[in-house]
């Protein structure tokens, strides 16, 4: 059975397929921005995106190579009382396979990948995206794939839309939009606020960095770093601001993470939080932990590249006895902590 927080209702399929199903909030999106009168969806699984489309489609074709994970998405399919899709049990590039679907207007394939890769590659998905092109080029020009989130656009050797999708603040999707279903060359979309980001072909400020943070921090979500829309971010910033409030700066706290810092203090969307820095100090825990005791601070979101062995003693350290009803996430930089208040959620 899925999570609940997953699926409305739980999924039928093994274990391993529904971990892996397209969450509800992606699945039903992407289903409002492919909707068409009738859609392919080459190597369905058990059905988690299927269902979503065959709400928005007149008529869906669920292709699938493993006939257990085909009949878990018949099931699905008919707990959602739909009779608006025809199975087949086959390979998706299998010229029998493919007589059986008629001209669609748009084909969809959300392709094997390894579970583990160094390094994320369009190559190593299967059946490939070159292929596919072309067993389906008579059928449709219009066609989405789903892709590994972690590759960057420039390992994306193709003339498509690149879209990252964050789920809760977090990375959890590529879509590539290709034929008419291309309409920007990377977008960033934040769910479940259904909020995005979309590239500039214009000229943009110039990003500024500093090593100085300023009075408030603000975290993008995730998907805007991966489409690397970060300008296009900052300068809808500026404008939301207007010119007397200053400048937005990056903060570069380690390798993985980032913030962006201003005297200014604006409600952005593809935001992922928006914090009011409360100190800046050594990393002592225990000071710490005194001065949040003051701040009427209850919880302490570890952001700092502490050892994993070491993780929650320092947390321990840093919450014990606290009991106020805040927030405070604690970045830490070259040895300094950061403590930047939640101030709220977009």
């Amino acid at each position: 059975m899925a999570r609940k927080k997953q699926f409305e209702k739980p999924l039928h399929g093994d274990k391993e397929s529904v971990r892996f199903a397209t969450p509800e909030p992606i699945a039903r999106y992407r289903a409002q921005r492919l909707k068409c009168g009738t859609l392919a969806d080459i190597s369905c699984g058990i059905g988690g995106q299927t269902v979503f489309f065959a709400q928005q489609c007149e008529f869906v074709y669920a292709v699938e190579i493993d006939p257990k994970k085909i009949e878990y998405a018949k099931k699905n399919c008919e707990m959602y009382g739909l009779d608006n899709v025809k199975f087949i049990c086959g390979d998706a590039l299998d010229p029998k396979v493919i007589e059986q679907i008629p001209a669609v207007d748009v084909v969809f394939s959300d392709p094997f990948r390894p579970a583990e890769e160094d390094k994320r590659q369009v190559s190593s998905l299967e059946p490939g995206i070159p292929n596919v092109l072309s067993a389906y080029g008579e059928k449709t020009k219009n066609f989405a794939f789903e892709a590994p989130p972690q590759m960057p656009p420039e390992r994306i050797p193709f003339d498509c839309e690149k879209e990252y999708i964050s789920l809760d603040g977090q990375l959890n999707r590529l879509t590539l939009y290709f034929g008419d279903l291309k309409q920007n060359e990377r977008l960033a979309v934040a769910l479940p606020a259904g909020e995005g980001l979309v590239s500039q072909y214009g000229p943009l400020p110039e990003i500024r960095e500093t090593e100085k943070m300023k009075l408030f921090a603000y975290e993008p979500e995730p998907s805007v770093i991966a489409a690397e829309l970060l300008p296009e971010l900052i300068e809808s910033m500026m404008q939301m601001a207007g010119p007397l409030m200053g400048a937005f700066e990056l903060f570069r706290v380690d390798k993985k993470r980032l913030l962006i810092t201003s005297e200014a203090l604006i409600k952005q969307p593809m935001i992922k939080n928006h914090y009011l820095i409360q100190k800046i100090c050594p990393f002592d825990p225990r000071e710490i932990n005194k001065f949040l005791k003051d701040k009427n601070i209850g919880n302490v979101v570890l952001r700092a590249g502490v050892k994993p062995e070491d993780y929650w003693e320092v947390r321990n350290e840093v919450e014990k006895g606290l009991e106020g009803n805040k927030t405070v996430h604690l970045f830490v930089k070259d040895g300094v902590a950061i403590l930047c208040e939640v101030l709220f959620k977009v």
